[in-house]
Formats: structure tokens, sequence, C-alpha cells
């Protein structure tokens, strides 16, 4: 499974409205084949993983991140049928697909045809790979990460504004990659009047995997090259993005948080003080400070040359 979860990390950002999924066909101890999720969401995981398989899949375990698809599509045809048909003995699986066209009736499928079948294989992981599907399926708008590059003393930028470079170049190369890893990208029209930002990922080999650039403004309607929004809730109506990454000024990022609409929180922390600089945020509507604890989850640290990166993440009941 663990192979299947860093394949699905290959189509992170590329596969809306679809999930990345990641398959791994074993064979006698042998992998015979590997699959994930194309760009434009087609073909699925485990059609590729079959795909290389070939007959060797007869008798053999697939290992896949989501419950294999029991709907036909105008795209290619249910993956539960093609697995049955390839003659798996076993599916093991990471979470069920919450599709209402899928939702258990996938497994239900497979073990009707003989099939064993084993769920819940790594299932936190796999959510956290598949959170922008995840969330749009629970949610109906895109999963949101907020990057925020700050001094230690919480300053994204000089008194002036200006903010190059605040993080070293490792720090600065894994925020690329993050960019490569959504289909969109949102500034402020602050950010964007002085900074004119390119917004694409400029790292060797992943300069094609640019996201959408998308405009925060109640004023601008239209951008050549660019999607305008008028309010953070508007993101819902952004279409094919399921994992928008927020990187544009403190006005925008407090928007966001005050919203409630973020659900990961990127912080690169260089080992500076600025002093009366520019802070990360503004108000976020916090009135009372015991609502502010038990909110952001820490689920991963490292360090990136000088700077120091941790990720956190939103609780939710409802995600």
């Amino acid at each position: 499974m663990g192979a299947a979860l860093a394949l699905a990390e290959r189509g992170r950002g590329r596969t809306a409205p679809n999930p990345n999924v990641g398959c791994v066909i074993v064979a006698d101890g042998r992998v015979v084949g590997r699959g994930w999720t194309q760009a434009g969401g087609r073909p699925h995981a485990e059609a590729m993983a079959l795909a290389e398989a070939g007959m060797k899949a007869r008798g053999a375990t697939a290992y896949v991140t989501l419950e294999p698809c029991a709907h036909q599509s105008p795209r290619g045809p249910a993956c539960g049928d093609l697995l049955i048909g390839s003659g798996v003995a076993r599916v093991v699986a990471a979470i069920e697909d919450p599709d209402a066209r899928t939702a258990g009736q996938g497994f239900a499928r497979l073990q009707a045809a003989g099939i064993t079948v084993t769920r819940g294989t790594r299932a936190e992981e796999a959510r956290r790979s598949m959170a922008g599907f995840l969330t749009r399926q629970a949610l109906d708008r895109p999963h949101v990460t907020l990057k925020l590059a700050t001094s230690l003393d919480g300053c994204i930028a000089m008194a002036d504004g200006s903010s190059r470079w605040i993080t070293g170049p490792q720090a600065r190369a894994h925020a690329h990659l993050e960019r490569s890893r959504h289909e969109a990208i949102l500034v402020g029209r602050g950010t964007f009047e002085a900074d004119a930002p390119r917004l694409d990922v400029r790292l060797p080999g992943l300069d094609g995997r640019a996201p959408r650039r998308v405009l925060l403004s109640s004023t601008i309607d239209e951008l050549p090259g660019w999607s305008a929004i008028p309010s953070p809730a508007a993101i819902a109506t952004l279409p094919d993005i399921d994992h928008i990454l927020i990187e544009g000024g403190a006005a925008v990022a407090s928007a966001f948080l005050a919203a409630d609409l973020v659900d990961r929180l990127l912080l690169y922390r260089a080992p500076i003080l600025i002093g009366g600089g520019k802070h990360a945020l503004r108000d976020i509507g916090l009135t009372d400070l015991a609502e502010a604890h038990q909110r952001w989850t820490h689920v991963d640290a490292r360090q990136l040359g000088m700077d120091r990166l941790e990720v956190y993440e939103r609780e939710r009941n409802e995600a």
C-alpha cells in the first residue's frame, strides 16, 4: 500500500474532478503492475496497473488507495469490472469512495464475484493523499492550503513591503513543489499589483505543472490569464479545482481564516527577526482565546536549509 500511496502522489493536483489514486498489483511476491490516475482523470490507476500486469494479474492481489469505482462512464469502464475481468484474487483498499455512484458498491461487486476484499489499510494516509477529492465530496469546495513564509517574530515583509527573500533557496524550492501539487494558486489584489507574480513552478522537470492563477478581488471581474473571484467562498465555483494554494498577502490569509476555509497550513519560518515589519495576519474574527485552541493538529515538520517548515491540519468533523 505504501507504494500505491506514493504513486497516487504523482497525480495530485492533476486529476480533478477525479481523485488521485494509486494502484499496485502483486503476484507471487513481485510487483507486476503499477498505475496512478493520469492527468485529467483518465485512465484510472487500476486500468493503468492492469494493462501493465496483463495475464499476470490472474490470481494476484491489487492494492489500491480508494475503493474501485462501480459506475460506468463515457470516458472508461468501471474499475471494479476491470478487476473482476482480470481474475485478481484479492483487493486491498485504503478507504471507501464517498461518491454516491460507488460508495460501497465497488466492494460489494468485487465480493459478489468471489474476490476477497480487505479495507482500511493505511486509511489515514490515503485520506491525506486524496484530501482535495474528499473535501470536494464532503464540503463541495476545494481543499485549501495556506502558505506563510515568516520571520521568527511573525513578519512576512519589512515595513516598506520588501520580502525577497525571507526564506532561503531550499524552502523556496519546496514551496514550488507545493505549487505543482495544486490545480490553482490564489493571491489578493495587493500582491498582484505590488509583485506582478508569475505563480509558476520553477523546478526542473515540473515547469509544465504551473497551477491556474486566481485573483481575489471584489472589483476585478476579468483579467487575461487569471480567474477572478469576489470572495473566499467563491472558490467553490471554480471548475475542476480540488486543491487551491493561498499565497498572497496578510489580507487574503486573514480573510480565508476568518471564513474558516483553510484546511492546511504550511508555515515556513526563517531564523531572522524583523521587528517593525508587516505581520502575517490581521484580524481573523477571534473573540475568545479559548476558540483558538484545538483547531490545528501538527502533522509534519522538517528542516529546509536554515529554515523550518511546520505543517498543520484543521480539525473538522465533517471532512
